[in-house]
């Protein structure tokens, strides 16, 4: 760890920024991880929703000794959070070697850097080393491109156009054609940014970490008025977020099936989701997350440290036009609320194509809420995901 002999010495800050499910936490998490750089860091994790979810991983996957977590756009509605969290972590800098801000997707970049030029307490406290922006090469050409209403920013611009550098995440989703696209539209905005390629946000620490790059007379060159006090900051009202938290265990199954309709019917509108779910039957958290139609989830190998009875599931929808109460009554419904038909020995019948006799062997087995063993010559196994009797294999008690 390096170590701060002078209190009077400036800690450095590096922001990460770029629209939502761009990468971020994922880059966050490799510098974290990373063991070459050598350094510890205060994190400070911005999220739109009113329930946070990345700050639920961190933690478990670095041990991090100071991390702060707001709750809102960090650009406007929790500016004034920021400056006090930065206070308070000043006081505890012999813990870290610098800051690290990621902020929301939907935050304009402005008014964070700006807190670094307006605050009198924090000029003194800290530097901005850098403005990192992460895009996303699958949908980056429609977020630049796209139509806002009047007075309303373009968040995914203004995060390209601040930036220090560019990280172009994401590459192997996009061919060669497009990514020679993508840069030239983002050196139209950000001609001096230099613009890495990377897949799953890995790129070196150093080539990110007390590199000193941000240049406060280039911002100024194309935002003349940027250490005005009073400019006026807003979000596009059609985008809204919908969190929940609740105790509960999910049908594994149930779950995929709503996910995929929504996935299918709404995608286009659904501009980030993740969560941490409790599966039923499962020891580890199901941890999740997407862009669009682009899906990712699956168990993880960070396991529940509490009863199943206390386990808590989390997730954050963020998109245009969402219908708030639907996808809360979505998610409820896939909740394990009843008690099961049938206990371990029971004989049943399992309609596998035609109905055939077997036993129950266990219940909510890798997440299914039947594991049964068919009365055949090679007593095969077979699952029943859900305990009703329009899924398939559907059961029902034997008749003799």
């Amino acid at each position: 760890m390096v170590k701060r002999k002078m209190a009077e010495l400036k800690i450095p800050v590096t922001v990460l920024t770029g629209f939502l499910g761009s990468g971020k936490t994922t880059l966050l998490n490799h510098i974290l991880n990373d063991q070459t750089h050598g350094m510890k860091f205060a994190v400070i994790e911005n999220e739109f929703g009113e329930i946070g979810v990345d700050e639920k991983i961190i933690p478990e996957a670095v041990d991090e000794e100071v991390i702060e977590v707001m709750n809102g756009c960090i650009c406007c509605t929790v500016r004034g959070d920021l400056v006090e969290a930065l206070k308070r972590l000043h006081k505890r800098m012999d813990k870290f070697d610098g800051v690290i801000i990621e902020t929301t997707g939907l935050a304009d970049p402005a008014p964070v850097v700006q807190t670094f030029f307006v605050d009198e307490d924090i000029q003194t406290m800290y530097t901005l080393d850098s403005v990192i922006t992460v895009v996303d090469a699958k949908v980056i050409l429609d977020r630049l491109a796209e139509e806002k209403p009047e007075g309303v920013e373009n968040e995914s611009v203004e995060q390209v156009c601040f930036a220090d550098k560019i990280l172009l995440n994401k590459t192997d989703l996009a061919d060669e054609p497009k990514l020679k696209s993508i840069e030239g539209e983002i050196r139209k905005l950000n001609p001096t940014a230099p613009i890495l390629r990377c897949v799953h946000s890995k790129v070196t620490p150093k080539e990110l970490l007390n590199i000193r790059a941000f240049d406060l007379q280039r911002v100024l060159d194309f935002d003349p008025e940027f250490l005005e006090p009073d400019q006026e900051h807003e979000h596009d009202k059609t985008v809204s977020s919908v969190s929940v938290r609740i105790k509960g265990n999910v049908n594994q199954s149930m779950l995929s099936r709503w996910i995929g309709r929504l996935i299918q019917e709404d995608g286009a509108n659904l501009y980030r989701y993740k969560g941490i779910l409790a599966i039923k039957g499962v020891e580890e958290k199901f941890i999740f997350q997407g862009v669009g139609m682009l899906f990712n989830g699956d168990i993880s190998d960070m396991k529940w440290k509490v009863p199943e009875a206390e386990r808590e599931n989390i997730f954050v929808f963020i998109g245009k036009n969402l219908d708030h109460d639907w996808l809360k009554d979505c998610f409820k419904a896939c909740l394990v609320t009843d008690e099961l038909r049938f206990k371990v020995g029971d004989k049943i019948q399992a309609n596998v194509g035609e109905y055939t006799n077997g036993t129950i062997v266990k219940l909510w087995d890798d997440g299914n809420a039947y594991r049964i063993e068919l009365d055949d010559a090679d007593k095969t196994n077979v699952y029943a995901p859900i305990d009703v009797d329009t899924y398939e294999p559907s059961l029902r008690r034997c008749l003799g």
